[in-house]
């Protein structure tokens, strides 16, 4: 009870009050818990919990603990310096004075000295002596515990001692000395105790753990240091640290790492191992050449010697390996932040290990004479402080200077600069040891601010590196740049597409006549055109860069700028020549150069040659190992060819695939540009030609504007109007074809992969015959033998049926299938997903009946089969052939009649023990089997009469199921009933009877038998063993399941009912028939850990969380019943109770509340859920260490038995169980990192409670967190203490029994590692730096990254082992993988229409998308999804993220970039999958989707990206665009199309050219123009995601299913939702792009039914969707206005009917899907929200939610950040706004005879002359309100009787209608609209002019105005009641299919409320 003492600490509930009365003072005290103390006195908190402990044995002890702590605590911190100390010691003072009396009352002995003498020598006795006897592992853990409590109590003792000035017993001193000798020794471990006393645990006795221990601990031959003590065990790396000054526990961390990754590779190559421990050569120098590889490189590349000597003695070698490797992983362990510099890690350690080697050598330095030392080193720390810290300060100073991100990236250093410093010679300028003044460590000159008056300016002016290597520029031309190839390829081909047509018949063969051609070969001049401004656009994107590099690379970029310069004059004079009337622009260029002669074969000579380095690059193309060589060497000659192609670079080398990979996505993207060329060709292209022809035949005169070139030739306004939005869709329909192509392959890899073949339950009963076979072949280690078939034969032709093996072989494969089987279904109950009785019905039995000899199925499989073949047989009449054929063509009922009698016989043997009965029985059964065998039992006997024996047989289970001693006498009697049925009715047979009557005393003495004679069968004292007496659980299991067999009537089709369970098993029983590799066993599969970073998400929800209401009454957890009501019904079950108890009792005993708050947060997205699924590995492999180890008699006994006898068992040393325990340790970690645990636990926060219960649930989790400790101050003038960090790891404490009393104590945690590290570990972004934190912590050769969001599953967790399998295969035939892909399901769905179309948007990502990245594409990266890292590789190369702030906002997929450019290689599989949950709200999946267009943005700037697309081949680089940035450029293409073309519409009709060409096909009825936009839509309603996600549904659920899905989405407005997120992908995209501000957004993670307020949609989408649709609106308005007059109405619907379907969603999507968003009450209460929102003051400190001013300061402000091109560009897009006044101006009725420029000059006073007039009333306002009030109004009054009485005149006079009015709104609210974003870009200017205020008033007006249109809408459609109800129905439909009535629960709830507090 008091372990969970601190739940519930606010509200203490009654019970507890009564255990405690010991100690009167503390009744509320619980919260003072040891934990919350303040970071400055960490120290006390061991003795605080001692006093905890003895607490309720002793509480003046306990008293005595508390003020020594109060003591020791003042010593600490004497003036309370310290955060949170001062009140802490009064709190702790005040309860001492409230303890003091009652204790003393309480003590026994005399005085205080006494009493702790006492108690201490009863402790030592009690506790440590009786634990020193026994050597288990929980044992080790008390024993521990109880040596550092003997140790706190000893301290304590000796200062009440010194107090009363005692001496201390003699015998209590010689114990303390053994106490401290011991506490030394064991300290807490992580996972191996390394100390002596624990080398008998289970783990210790593994061979090869004992020969890594035993190889680390040979140091012969090193020289320590003079004045070091020797430990007994001394090792390697004991001697490492102190030569070279790490920390203990980092050197402790290592220790257990490198013991533990050379033993697991040691295992797995060698499987049996020799007798004496010792340490295998080659799995040292397998780990060696891993660890090692990326150091290698990088010394040959920069052409340096590696530090890595090995020594010529054999002897010596193992030893120096080691060193080595020790030496690379201390400094790994240590180096903080520098973890995200390789190759900095690099430098470090060439320079340590040539050090190492130099000790080693016994090198004497030339200065001194004495033996070399390193030159950092010596004391603890001195690593930390002379190599960490000074490098970790460059990165926190640069990081500094980010400004939060904020400023542009070319002004400070990120990780990757820093590191790539590394990647040049010049980076051993550093030297060592380093120089405080090198150029790495200078920061630029803008740092030092002097003051003027020091003349003495510093000496360094400006020496910063700057950025190194790449600079990321915001700018739109890094697409262009990074993909320049592809951009060529598509420009050239549309030059030479519009050639073709344009010129002769347009036929694609008229390429082939002599005129066609010369002219497409002008295509050469575009492309050395385009060359050259690549050239220009790489010089100054690097200028920035350019201190840092070196000589060549700037030689090479000034080459290539002049030979690009050249070419493009060389071309096109050549070209000219080749003409003899040559078109225009060849004619000037033979004019400057004199026009005598043509020679053709020039031009033709210089294309070769220009082409030549491209056809070189051809054919190295073709040979990829080639090209791989080149990159990879390091000759010079090769260096200076492949110079000239690609500046030499570290990373990005050789990243070729195998020719066949090469093949497959060569052919991929050769028919996918075929099929768009000639689309585009064909039906955009071709047939715009000829109407363009004939428009630029046209002449017009009459414009209805000013038109500015009334003389331009040829229309070239028109025709740009034409064609701009049809080159845009050219650019933007890849993307719709890859789409297209992606679904097609990936639907065909799919179905090659075997995704779908079993897919309904159906399927899965029809192959469950072979489920055991694969279960066995697949999740079996096989033993050695016969080799299995390879190849695609055997995929296509591999069906596992049972081979006839051996018996025994077949019963053990049997037994492994049912302990899998079963475990797998029990944690579906434990889940409750099922009922107890859909278990037994799916359960096959554990215990496998020898005697039975047949398999037994799952009764689900069985179920009414029995009494269907009742019914057979008693209808067959004797026709025993046909029966048999009837029950035979059905395999499972003739098994469940075979087994049915098989038992029957079994069980009627068992229960009859009486000789005489014996007799009878055998010879019936004898009979019975001897009809079979003639197969004449229906003949021979009578089957009319079997239901009433089955009757009586059940009847006979029933009583063996309660097994009382009261049925005894019936059972008898039934007995008697039986033998009569079977003797009378079926058999009729004489011999039978007579057999009866013989042993019944036989006819001949007629007399009276006296009673006790009489012989009744059965009836005698021992003839029936009933009740059964031991009842075993096989016993049990065999008759639950006869009774299950003969009695279920129905048939078990829909078992198991729940959806997600039937999902689960057949997902299962599918992936296991699908290609994976083969398992190995437990000891040799590779090791593996999991981590998971966690911030301040929900751990679990607190029964507060639960029941509280949102504000439409729904409590979550009434949500959840609704959604889950059949889990809901078995979590009842499970525990025993139904509704009404739990929600009657206010006090739920504590298990049931844990259990609820567990049940919901299980279906949450918790770290709980994670936790659980994530510790499936766990059980996974503790259960197939068991059937890997078990010998043949436990096997068939059962891994349940293991674990129950494992209870008794626990001291068994070398017991299974503990085996098992022991390989799972080996084998799996999990780490969470929860980075603010320590603030938590000392704050006392209920989260950090929460983790605590996770780790003592599941002793192994470990958790990493940041500990931050305040260290007083030595200095006093200091008055602020300094902040240390470390790094620490936790696990759970086994609770300890408390002294004398039986209760469990408090859980607590104990520390086994804390590293400190050099300052604030969160630089970056903040889950990377998390990650990297806790990443020393993890083990293994794999590491899983896990998110908080995520789940797992049991039979999941089994295929684990051979997942990993797939690290030891090639792929692609080039190199082993380095990150696995798995696939995902996300269970999210089922919230609402929004979460089932993320979810489904998501699945088809994951499943089809992936699949086809991976193979054919060879492009996929890291997702974020749950793929694993293979650790040693990527441990190496830089983490498994990147974390520079902003740059890397999207830090997984740079895991895969880097992964890729190191030459890794990432794959995907689909026969494992991994839970995960999205996000359930519109707001929440728009933050996350800006998130992701956020982080696409700055993929787009980014290095990684520019590598990738120049160093892939063409195939590969199209590939990686069009699944990275090219998403999202499409998607703002797409949106830009509908622009350009709106605006060209604009620009037509208000200049009258649309009018005057009315007549001409271009305008009238365009085709290709149709199609373009046709495309457009496409990809804006969803099409793209649809397709791959109705291939992915068809694929794994059925087409027909897909269908009905697809349907049912478009009828829940699955376009708009899709409309809808393609606005805010363009919008973040874009603003990135241009301006920065991308952030991260961290999105709930709850439930979200509640209803978003107006105002709150409104700051979200008001810049991203409602301007821009308001806007487009406005153009369709006036295209509609001024176009009506000569154009069909069809038309005109026809092309912009996806552009209103745009406006619409953009606008109105948010308060569609916003839950109750049409109800009238809402509505109300959002208006007035609204209207303070918008009316609230800003100010400092208001935040932006609270008032409209600070949002809009705060909306701008990327504008600030921007730079001069971000604020031209936006300027420049805000004239835009311009363009309607000036057209419209002049289709007023009032200026309809003039054309003149003056119109437009007068309607720009008028503008003056408003805003003058507002400005002026608001200035009067301020000033003259107050005094001359009456002056002011008459002025105002003036101001509107002149503004009605203009309108009038002008409606009077120049007859000015309506229209007008509309129209001059139209016109001057864009202008206001377009000098607003000027005046926001230039914010700094329009503070200094002093009219800011005004903008902003002007701004409010605007916003009001924008709200009220959106408002209006809404609020009248909400006025009518059916619209609520529809939108509830659109929005629920998953929840409503599954009962949940949304509007019941709003009403509901309420009276349920009201009913409860009325009691």
């Amino acid at each position: 009870m008091a372990s969970r003492r601190s739940d519930q600490s606010p509200q203490q509930p009654p019970q507890r009050r009564i255990q405690r009365t010991q100690t009167a003072g503390n009744l509320g005290e619980s919260i003072f818990d040891s934990e919350v103390v303040p970071s400055s006195l960490v120290e006390i908190a061991p003795i605080l919990r001692v006093a905890n402990e003895v607490e309720s044995s002793n509480p003046r002890v306990a008293y005595l603990c508390r003020f020594y702590a109060f003591e020791k605590a003042h010593r600490l911190d004497p003036t309370s310096s310290g955060r949170g100390v001062r009140q802490f010691k009064t709190a702790l003072l005040q309860r001492l004075e409230r303890e003091n009396d009652p204790t003393l009352m309480g003590r026994v002995k005399k005085s205080d000295a006494r009493e702790m003498q006492s108690f201490y020598q009863h402790y030592y006795k009690k506790y440590i002596q009786a634990l020193q006897n026994a050597a288990d592992k929980a044992d080790r853990a008390q024993l521990t515990k109880a040596y550092q409590t003997a140790n706190v109590l000893f301290e304590v003792l000796k200062a009440v001692n010194m107090t009363q000035s005692m001496e201390v017993d003699r015998e209590i001193l010689e114990a303390q000395d053994k106490v401290a000798e011991k506490t030394q020794i064991l300290v807490p471990y992580n996972i191996l105790p390394l100390d002596p006393d624990s080398a008998n645990q289970a783990i210790m006795r593994y061979p090869e753990i004992q020969a890594a221990v035993f190889a680390l601990r040979n140091t012969r031959g090193l020289p320590w240091p003079k004045d070091y003590k020797k430990k007994n065990d001394e090792d390697i790396l004991d001697w490492l640290q102190a030569m070279f000054g790490f920390q203990k526990d980092s050197v402790a961390n290592q220790r257990e790492h490198l013991i533990l990754l050379l033993a697991n590779v040691h295992i797995r190559q060698f499987p049996k191992p020799d007798q004496q421990p010792k340490l295998d050569d080659r799995a040292l120098t397998e780990v060696m050449k891993k660890l090692f590889k990326n150091y290698k490189k990088w010394c040959k590349y920069l052409g340096r010697k590696s530090s890595l000597w090995l020594p010529t003695i054999q002897q010596e070698v193992q030893q120096r390996k080691l060193l080595y490797m020790g030496l690379y992983l201390l400094i790994w362990g240590e180096a903080a932040n520098l973890r995200f510099m390789p190759e900095c890690l690099c430098y470090i350690y060439h320079h340590m290990a040539f050090e190492l080697y130099g000790m080693l050598a016994g090198n004497v330095s030339p200065m001194t004479g004495e033996n070399v030392k390193p030159a950092y080193g010596g004391e603890e720390e001195a690593f930390l402080r002379k190599v960490v810290t000074p490098i970790y300060e460059v990165i926190a100073k640069e990081g500094e200077r980010s400004k939060r991100g904020r400023s542009k990236h070319s002004q400070w250093r990120n990780y990757d600069d820093l590191n790539e410093y590394f990647w040049s010679v010049d980076c051993f300028r550093l030297g060592w040891p380093m120089r405080a003044d090198a150029d790495f460590f200078c920061l630029p000159a803008e740092h030092f601010r002097f003051d003027k008056s020091e003349e003495n300016k510093p000496p360094n002016k400006d020496r910063w590196v700057g950025k190194v290597g790449f600079v990321e520029i915001r700018s739109f031309w890094h697409i262009f740049r990074s993909f320049d190839r592809m951009w060529s390829f598509f420009i050239l081909c549309l030059q030479a597409m519009i050639i073709v047509a344009w010129n002769g018949s347009g036929q694609p063969s008229s390429i082939f006549t002599g005129e066609v051609f010369k002219k497409v070969l002008s295509v050469f001049i575009t492309a050395a055109i385009l060359k050259l401004g690549q050239a220009v656009l790489d010089v100054i994107l690097s200028w920035k860069a350019q201190r840092s590099m070196s000589f060549h690379v700037k030689l090479r970029y000034i080459l290539k700028v002049v030979s690009a310069a050249a070419w493009v004059i060389i071309l096109p004079v050549t070209y000219a020549y080749t003409w003899k009337n040559p078109p225009g622009f060849a004619q000037t260029i033979k004019s400057w150069f004199g026009s005598n002669s043509n020679s053709p074969s020039l031009f033709i000579m210089a294309v070769v040659i220009y082409l030549s380095p491209n056809m070189l690059a051809a054919v190295l193309f073709l040979f990829p190992f080639i090209r791989r060589f080149l990159e990879r060497s390091n000759y010079r000659i090769v260096m200076l060819m492949m110079w000239w192609s690609q500046p030499r670079l570290y990373v990005g080398r050789g990243m070729h695939e195998s020719a066949f990979s090469l093949f497959k996505y060569t052919m991929f993207w050769v028919l996918l540009i075929i099929t768009k060329l000639a689309f585009s060709y064909y039906i955009e292209i071709k047939p715009l030609v000829g109407p363009t022809k004939a428009i630029m035949d046209v002449h017009i005169t009459n414009f209805q504007w000013h038109e500015f070139f009334p003389r331009a030739k040829n229309n070239i306004g028109v025709v740009i109007a034409l064609w701009a939005p049809i080159i845009l869709v050219y650019f933007m329909d890849t993307q719709i074809w890859y789409a297209i192509f992606s679904t097609l392959f990936g639907g065909i890899y799919g179905a090659f992969r075997r995704l779908g073949e079993i897919r309904t339950l159906g399927m899965l009963r029809s192959r469950f015959e072979s489920l055991p076979g694969v279960f066995n072949a697949r999740l079996v280690p096989e033993e050695r033998g016969e080799p299995k078939k390879k190849g695609l034969r055997a995929t296509l032709s591999r069906n596992f049926t049972e081979v006839e093996e051996i018996p025994s072989n077949k019963e053990k494969g049997a037994a492994r299938f049912a302990q899998l089987w079963n475990k797998i279904i029990s944690s579906f109950r434990e889940e409750d997903l099922i009922s107890a009785r859909e278990m037994d019905l799916l359960l096959v039995p554990y215990w496998a009946d020898r005697d039975l000899g047949l398999i037994q199925w799952p009764p689900f499989l069985l179920a009414s089969k029995i009494p269907i073949a009742l019914d057979m047989a008693k209808d067959s009449n004797g026709k025993d052939k046909e029966l048999k054929k009837r029950i035979e063509a059905d395999n499972y009922m003739s098994c469940a009649v075979r087994e049915c009698y098989a038992s029957f016989k079994n069980i009627i043997k068992f229960l009859v023990q009486g000789d005489r009965e014996k007799e009878v029985i055998d010879y019936i059964f004898l009979e019975v089997d001897k009809h079979i065998d003639n197969s004449n039992l229906i003949s021979e006997f009578k089957m009319s009469a079997l239901p009433s024996l089955y009757s009586q047989f059940v009847k006979l289970i029933e009583f063996l199921l309660n097994n009382k001693q009261e049925d005894r006498d019936q059972v008898v009697i039934l007995f008697q009933d039986m033998l009569e049925v079977v003797t009378r009715d079926i058999m009729m047979e004489d011999q039978i009877s007579s057999l009866v009557d013989s042993i019944h005393g036989g006819s001949g003495n007629e007399g009276m038998v006296p009673l006790d004679q009489q012989y009744q069968l059965f009836a005698s004292a021992g003839a029936i063993r009933f009740p059964i007496n031991p009842e075993t659980e096989a016993w049990k299991e065999k008759i639950k399941r006869l009774f299950l067999l003969l009695t279920t009537k129905e048939s078990a089709m829909d078992v198991p009912s729940n959806l997600e369970a039937r999902r689960r098993i057949s997902f299962f029983s599918n992936s296991l028939f699908m290609d994976m590799p083969d398992a190995p066993k437990v000891r040799n599969m590779l090791s593996f850990s999991v981590l998971t970073p966690y911030y301040t998400e929900e751990v679990l929800f607190s029964l507060n969380d639960l029941e509280s209401p949102n504000e439409d009454g729904v409590s979550i957890l009434f949500y959840l019943q609704k959604i889950f009501p059949d889990e809901w019904q078995n979590f009842l079950e499970r525990v025993g109770c139904n509704e009404e108890e739990l929600k009657g009792s206010e006090e739920l005993d504590e298990q049931l509340r844990l259990e609820l708050r567990l049940w919901a947060s299980y279906r949450g997205q918790t770290l709980t859920r994670t936790v659980r699924g994530m510790m499936y590995y766990r059980k996974a492999l503790e259960l197939q260490a068991f059937l890997d180890m078990a010998r043949d008699d436990d096997l068939m006994e059962g891994y349940k038995a293991v674990e129950l006898k494992s209870e008794d068992q626990m001291n068994g040393e070398r017991s299974l169980w503990a085996q098992c325990q022991a390989v799972a340790d080996m084998k799996f970690t999990y780490v969470v990192s929860c980075q603010q645990y320590g603030i938590d636990k000392r704050s006392g926060n209920p989260r950090a409670q929460d983790i605590l219960k996770l780790m003592t649930t599941y002793p192994s989790l470990r958790v990493a967190y940041i500990d931050e400790v305040e260290q007083p101050s030595k200095d006093r003038s200091k008055k602020v203490n300094q902040k240390v960090y470390y790094s620490t790891l936790v696990k759970a404490a086994l609770p300890s029994k408390s002294i004398d009393s039986q209760e469990l104590s408090h859980n607590l945690d104990q520390i086994i590692y804390r590293i400190k590290l050099p300052g604030p570990a969160i630089l970056g972004e903040g889950k990377p730096e998390n990650q990297n934190h806790a990443i020393i912590f993890s083990r293994g050769e794999g590491l899983q990254t896990i998110d908080m969001n995520q789940d797992n599953y049991m039979e999941e967790a089994l295929k684990m082992r051979n997942l990993l399998q797939e690290f030891l295969k090639k792929h692609d035939g080039v190199r082993y993988p380095t990150i696995l892909g798995l696939r995902e399901h996300i269970f999210t769905g089922s919230v609402s229409s929004l979460a089932w179309f993320m979810s489904n948007q998501e699945t088809s990502f994951v499943t089809i998308g992936q699949r086809l990245l991976a193979n054919p594409l060879r492009v996929r990266f890291h997702y974020g999804h749950p793929d694993v890292f293979d650790r040693l590789f990527h441990l190496t190369r830089g983490g498994v993220s990147k974390a520079s702030k902003v740059i890397n906002l999207s830090e997984d997929i740079f895991a895969g970039f880097n992964s890729t450019l190191r030459e890794g290689n990432v794959t995907h599989h689909e026969y494992i999958q991994v839970g995960k949950g999205r996000d359930v709200g519109l707001n929440q999946i728009s933050m996350f989707e800006a998130k992701v267009a956020n982080g696409n943005g700055e993929q787009t700037l980014s290095r990684d990206i520019y590598r990738l697309g120049h160093r892939f081949d063409f195939f590969r680089m199209l590939s990686c665009y069009f699944t990275t940035i090219g998403f999202y450029f499409s998607n703002l293409v797409t949106v830009l199309t509908v622009y350009v073309f709106l605006y060209g519409r604009l620009y037509l009709v208000l200049s009258g050219l649309e009018e005057g060409l009315s007549t001409q096909k271009a305008v009238r009825d365009n085709k290709p123009l149709q199609v373009a936009l046709a495309s457009q839509s496409f990809v804006q309603i969803g099409f793209l995601m649809a397709l791959p996600m109705l291939m992915e549904i068809g694929l794994e659920r059925g087409f027909r299913t897909a269908l009905s899905e697809f349907i049912l989405m478009q009828l829940q407005l699955a376009p708009v939702f899709f409309t809808f997120s393609l606005g805010t992908k363009t919008h973040y995209y874009g603003r990135t792009l241009l301006h920065g501000g991308a952030k991260y957004r961290s999105t709930g993670r709850g439930f979200v039914v509640f209803h978003a307020k107006f105002a709150e949609n409104y700051r979200l989408y008001s810049r991203s969707h409602f301007v821009k649709g308001l806007e487009l609106m406005l153009l369709l308005i006036v295209y509609q206005i001024f176009g009506q007059t000569y154009r069909g109405a069809v038309a005109y619907v026809l092309i912009t009917i996806s552009m209103w379907f745009m406006v619409g969603t953009w606008l109105f999507a948010p308060f569609l899907f916003n839950p109750s968003g049409f109800e009238w009450q809402k509505i109300v209460d959002d208006w007035t929200d609204w209207n303070k929102w918008i009316s609230n003051c800003g100010g400092i400190g208001v935040p932006p939610e609270k008032s409209w001013e600070s949002w809009w300061e705060e909306e701008q402000e990327h504008l600030k950040h921007s730079g001069i091109r971000g604020t031209v560009v936006e300027i420049l897009l805000a004239v835009r706004f311009f363009i309607y006044q000036y057209g419209l101006v002049y289709h007023l009725t009032i200026s309809e005879k003039t054309k003149s420029f003056l119109v437009y000059g007068i309607s720009w006073l008028v503008i003056i002359v408003i805003l003058f007039v507002m400005k002026t009333v608001s200035v009067g306002r301020r000033k003259f309100s107050a005094n001359f009030q009456l002056m002011f109004r008459l002025i105002k009054g003036l101001i509107f009787m002149t503004f009605v009485s203009i309108v009038v005149t002008l409606i009077a006079v120049p007859h000015m209608n309506v229209q007008d009015i509309i129209v001059c709104i139209l016109a001057f609210m864009p202008t206001g609209w377009g000098m607003l974003l000027i005046a926001q870009a230039l914010k700094p200017l329009c503070v200094n002019a002093g009219f800011w205020g005004s903008v902003r008033t002007l701004a409010r007006g605007y916003e009001i105005v924008i709200g009220l249109l959106l408002f209006t809408p809404v609020a009248f459609l909400a006025w009518f009641p059916f619209v609520s109800e529809f939108q509830t129905r659109m929005l629920f439909n998953q929840a409503f299919s599954r009962g949940l009535q949304i509007s019941r629960i709003l009403g509901g709830q309420r009276k349920d409320r009201s009913s409860r507090n009325k009691e």
